[in-house]
């Protein structure tokens, strides 16, 4: 059944409770559903949660409690399963598909919010040039649709206040504009200009449909400067370990979180 999830999983010390994935046969009328597995990090009392669909990175749901991340999860993987084909990566969006959980993390600092002192197991895994080359270019499909959607807002739609919590269009965008940087420079040492592109549409100096284009060109441009030994290094920071495969795969994660965000607003992005 489309989203059903296979839920199984062993206590851990260190806060991380954790499952072995079963293994999925494609191909022939007998195989196995498609199943995609789910990394979660909760906050105290399994509240605030976030579920990261690493087997479709960039791929996130979030909810104010575990039951309602995971409820929230089938829906966020066939949003972005459309997201990826209407860009013409070959997947096809309406192939059922079941979930299995990998790991549940609930102990340490900012979980729920998409922590950055996380590391899954697959972030410290070598990436092929290949995979690196796609994930930029999906980050470059992620900027250009909240790009497009923003240059068809008004001054007055972007400044207006929702009518429930949560903050104005313009300071979600400037938010998502305004990481990439930071993930990249924690992997790799440096990150230059992105600074200047965020804090010009801050300052209304840059429309912000042209400061998330700009932001997508400087980060390719950052990851194909990198060397081999980039690629492959594993960073260990007081923080928690950093490699450029998580910080793409958060800035991928927090794109299209907001992304998400905004498609609950008024006038919102379609995904």
């Amino acid at each position: 059944m489309s989203g059903r999830r296979s839920v199984g999983a062993n206590g851990g010390s260190n806060g991380r409770a954790s499952a072995s994935p079963p293994a999925v046969a494609r191909g022939h009328a007998s195989a196995l559903p498609l199943s995609y597995g789910l990394y979660l990090e909760s906050g105290p009392k399994r509240r605030k949660t976030m579920v990261h669909v690493l087997d479709l990175l960039g791929c996130v749901a979030v909810g104010p409690t575990t039951d309602d991340a995971l409820s929230a999860t089938p829906g966020a993987i066939r949003a972005f399963r459309r997201f990826l084909h209407r860009h013409g990566e070959t997947i096809d969006p309406d192939e059922p598909f079941e979930t299995h959980l990998v790991e549940h993390v609930t102990e340490g600092e900012w979980l729920g919010n998409g922590s950055p002192y996380i590391a899954f197991g697959p972030d410290l895994e070598p990436a092929s040039d290949e995979a690196i080359d796609g994930l930029v270019e999906r980050f470059r499909w992620l900027s250009g649709e909240l790009a497009a959607w923003a240059a068809t807002r008004t001054g007055t739609e972007l400044d207006r206040k929702p009518d429930g919590p949560g903050r104005t269009e313009r300071a979600i965008l400037l938010h998502a504009l305004g990481t990439t940087g930071p993930y990249l420079a924690a992997a790799l040492g440096s990150a230059p200009g992105f600074g200047h592109v965020s804090g010009a549409a801050e300052h209304g100096e840059m429309p912000l449909a042209e400061a998330f284009l700009e932001i997508a060109a400087l980060a390719k441009d950052r990851v194909d400067r990198t060397t081999p030994e980039e690629r492959r290094a594993v960073l260990e920071l007081p923080a928690g370990p950093r490699t450029l495969r998580k910080a793409l795969r958060r800035m991928l994660e927090h794109d299209w979180e907001h992304l998400a965000e905004l498609s609950h607003r008024p006038g919102g992005p379609a995904l």
